[in-house]
């Protein structure tokens, strides 16, 4: 534990930042879920939409440092490519 004031305030800065973070990344991983899981359903409209939202959150983890730039362009490929194979129901 910390003795000094300055390395107490660090500590918490350090939590609620790490917090955010862990956010960012569930939201991203939950996403890239919610297209993958629409694409297996053959829902092409569901799949749109949670591509969108997908990309949204890449690329935003993208800005923050969170997920290395190549793998959000690699994921973000993987799964338009998917979207764009899948048939109109």
């Amino acid at each position: 534990m910390a003795n000094v004031k300055n390395a107490k305030k660090k500590i918490k800065q350090i939590n609620k930042v790490t917090l955010a973070h862990q956010q960012l990344k569930s939201t991203v991983k939950n996403a890239i879920k919610n297209t993958d899981k629409a694409v297996a359903a053959g829902n092409k409209e569901n799949a749109e939409k949670s591509l969108k939202l997908a990309i949204k959150s890449l690329d935003n983890a993208k800005v923050k440092g969170l997920v290395h730039k190549n793998k959000v362009d690699r994921e973000k490929s993987r799964l338009t490519k998917k979207v764009n194979s899948m048939e109109v129901k």
